[in-house]
């Protein structure tokens, strides 16, 4: 018989004495991910090289690989080294208001330019209505006054003079309007006194003083042109006080920062804002309804500065990740304030999103948040395709567009850096073509690496750094190698180490608190061990439900004796996250007739592609073997009984084989055993996924029942490196209470199963008497006799 396997080759297992480090908390701090994954680090160094906004990159790997934290660990320390980007400011355009325009300054500068932009105004805006009070304007003001005083009462003398020539009196009202009275005998007639003259009288002093003021007419211009002359003047001196006072207080603001572009022609245009509206800087009266005005305010407001991008606490370039990529947050907006029931923006209401944040540097983004966003993807694209970062204001095609402001596009130039999986990058790949070009790098993170010294250095080296960042407990020589045991058996691999670092941190995580709660001071094996359990314990509910079903047999499977047609088969079943193995109970009958085998899953519809491929390579293999010298004919079932799921997958073929050719040689099957693997139509027994967690299954059933020495499971024996089994069947192999057998051969199983030879076809075309296979050759062939027999009969019927 078939030897089983050594407890040795059940798992791999690392010696703690072979750990060079007496804790984590000596292990050196130094990162080795990067060398774990050697494609994504050629294309993430590709896209710090490359220049271009094409060459972004899509950071392929599964959840739970760390991918974020990989991602920001090898961009931080690189974008420190980088040259810091510049801040960006919105200004308000004096030549059109709704165009903002944006300026690039220094990092740092644009804080220090709100700042005291914000500080001179506010200033200006106390002062200049004081100045206005002060003496000195008011002397300037009083001397402008008396000048057109001294002025006006000249040409008002000379035009006296020529009235009372004519026998006429002039007089001015408080809105200048002149008024011509008539003197008669020494008296100024008024209204009154000249109705009651006679007509002829009054349209001789009518003509006289059309006369008059004719001859009046250029002393008239000379009043009104002194008057503008006075206006104009009262003007120009309250532009110059407000022209003194901005540059008394702006003055230092603008000669700090006049050298960066764009600013000087600002300054300039600042001025003459501010000098041809110095009234609105003067208090205002409260309104009919009682209300302040607040022109005044929002006036001021187009001098404030909108710090857009804030780079001065920023050394080197800027890593940004946008965990919430709406079209707001990563595109900018445009804010609006309420004021009087009407809604209103300016520029200082223009919000930077994410690329702005990120320009001159890198954005890293989940793809499954980008794409639950359609408008957010959109304009990513059209950003990366523009090169230059636009905000616009979003309507929807029923709303109307209110008004709004345009603010000026900024240069864009920066890295995006997409993590999603490997489904994702397809589907984009091929249903957006924008995506290939515009991310032509393509970071693939591996799941596991080889495990050797070298690497076994490294992973401790990675082990190390999360349980510092994690502040947990140190963890001694013997849970270091507990570590690096439980990452090959993440990765169901004896020469491999799983890199799903964030799954071995929460291991951590826990066994760090367990031993906190015991009163360690560090972390051991056993405390490791105990951890992991325990997350399995919280987990493992259905699984205990099942195992209560085996237990009081309402599922049937046997863990002993013998039967016809019956083979323990093993599946793995998945709930949320926690992966376990059941065994079934696979059954066939066969029979007279010529409809051949019938896959009962599939007639139930609850097989799956695979499964039925699978059943037809089983018939091939039927055919192959049995088939030379006469044709198979019969009528037979396979399924799984007591099965009420869909099932997929060839991981139960080899099993189902054993119970086909139990049924037709009639040769019963050791149940006290448990078979998986697919076949080939040779023959070959082929690995399949979760061996360990199947062997596991079917051993905690026949351990509740109580193991007898004469249990075990048969394996494809290209999955024995896939063993990791847990340390309860390692001790009961080594009791000799429980067996794992690898097969290479369908032959193999069946001699391991049934105990009889399986045989192989002599030189005459026979299979060796005794053997299994001659059984079931004479079997097929009696069958395929009785077939014809019973339609000869219908025939001549």
């Amino acid at each position: 018989m078939k030897k089983s396997l050594d407890p040795g080759k059940l798992r791999a297992f690392l010696n703690p004495e072979r750990v060079p480090f007496e804790s984590s908390a000596d292990i050196p701090t130094r990162s080795s991910m990067d060398s774990f994954q050697p494609r994504a680090i050629q294309a993430l160094t590709m896209a710090l090289r490359l220049k271009g906004n094409e060459y972004n990159v899509y950071v392929a790997g599964e959840p739970n690989m760390g991918r974020t934290h990989f991602v920001k660990g090898f961009l931080e320390p690189r974008a420190a080294k980088a040259q810091t980007p510049p801040d960006w400011v919105y200004l308000h355009s004096f030549e059109d208001g709704d165009r903002p325009f944006a300026v690039p300054m220094p990092a740092g500068m644009g804080r220090k330019f709100r700042n005291e932009q914000s500080r001179a105004f506010t200033r200006l805006k106390a002062e200049l209505p004081l100045r206005f009070e002060k003496d000195s304007f008011q002397n300037k003001h009083e001397r402008l006054i008396r000048k057109y005083n001294a002025r006006r009462e000249k040409v008002f003398s000379k035009m006296e003079e020529m009235a009372a020539k004519k026998d006429f009196h002039i007089r001015f009202d408080e809105d200048g309007i002149l008024t011509l009275s008539p003197i008669i005998d020494g008296e100024t007639l008024g209204d009154k006194d000249f109705d009651k003259l006679k007509a002829a009288t009054k349209k001789q002093l009518k003509s006289k003083g059309e006369s008059l003021l004719d001859d009046m007419s250029a002393d008239l211009r000379r009043i009104n042109k002194n008057e503008q002359d006075l206006r104009k003047s009262e003007e120009e001196l309250h532009k110059e006080t407000a022209r003194a006072v901005l540059r008394e207080f702006h003055g230092p603001v603008r000669e700090k920062f006049a050298g960066v572009e764009g600013l000087k022609e600002y300054f300039d245009r600042l001025e003459n804002e501010v000098v041809e509206n110095y009234d609105m800087f003067l208090p205002r009266e409260a309104s009919i309804l009682g209300t302040t005005d607040h022109s005044g305010e929002s006036f001021v407001a187009r001098f404030e500065v909108n710090l857009f991008v804030d780079n001065a606490k920023c050394t080197g370039a800027p890593v940004v990740m946008e965990d919430h990529p709406t079209m707001f947050n990563l595109l900018g907006s445009i804010e609006r304030e309420s004021e009087m029931g009407a809604m209103y923006t300016d520029h200082t209401l223009i919000k930077a999103g994410a690329i702005h944040k990120a320009n001159h540097g890198y954005l890293v983004l989940n793809v499954e948040d980008l794409l639950s966003n359609p408008s957010s993807w959109e304009g990513l694209l059209r950003a990366l395709r523009a090169g230059q970062a636009r905000i616009e204001d979003p309507v929807e095609p029923d709303q109307v567009r209110a008004r709004t402001i345009e603010p000026a596009p900024i240069p864009l130039e920066l890295r995006v850096l997409l993590i999603g999986t490997d489904e994702h990058y397809e589907a984009l790949l091929y249903s957006d073509d924008r995506f290939a070009k515009y991310f032509k790098l393509k970071a693939h993170l591996q799941a596991w690496a080889e495990r050797n010294a070298a690497n076994i250095r490294k992973y401790l080296s990675v082990v190390g750094r999360i349980a510092r960042e994690s502040q947990c407990l140190p963890f001694d020589r013997s849970a270091l190698a507990g570590l690096v045991d439980f990452g090959s058996r993440l990765v169901e691999d004896q020469k491999r180490l799983s890199l799903y670092f964030p799954l071995v941190r929460e291991r951590m995580i826990e066994a760090s608190v367990l031993a906190e709660m015991n009163g360690r001071e560090s972390v051991d094996a056993a405390m490791l061990e105990q951890a992991i359990r325990a997350r399995d314990f919280r987990s493992n509910l259905y699984e205990e439900e099942f195992m209560a079903d085996y237990d009081r047999e309402v599922i049937k499977v046997s863990t002993g004796g013998q039967a016809v047609g019956q083979v323990n088969g093993l599946s793995v079943t998945l709930f949320g996250d926690y992966e376990f193995g059941l065994p079934h109970r696979i059954a066939c009958t066969v029979g007279v007739g010529h409809g051949g085998i019938l896959d009962l899953e599939r007639e139930a519809q609850l097989g799956g592609p695979i499964h039925t491929k699978a059943m037809m390579i089983l018939k091939s293999y039927l055919l192959a073997s049995f088939a030379q010298d006469k044709p198979i004919v019969l009528t037979g079932s396979l399924c799984f009984e007591q099965s009420y799921a869909g099932i997929e997958g060839d991981s139960a073929s080899g099993a189902e084989l054993v119970a086909l050719l139990s049924a037709l040689a009639d040769a019963p099957v050791n149940l006290g055993y448990a078979f998986t693997g697919a076949v080939s139509q040779s023959g070959a027994v082929m690995a399949v996924g979760g061996v360990t967690r199947k062997i596991e299954g079917f051993f905690q059933v026949c351990r509740r029942r109580g193991l007898t020495g004469k249990q075990g499971v048969l394996i494809p024996h290209d999955n024995v490196v896939n063993l990791m089994l847990s340390d309860d069947i390692l001790q009961a192999v080594e009791q000799g209470l429980f067996r794992i057998f690898p097969v290479r051969t369908i032959e193999e199983a069946v001699e391991i199963l049934t105990g009889i030879r399986a045989g192989k076809r002599g030189k005459s075309g026979q299979f060796p008497l005794g053997s299994l296979y001659r059984r079931v050759d004479t079997r097929l062939a009696e069958l395929a006799r009785l077939a014809e027999t019973c339609h000869t009969r219908k025939g001549g019927a």
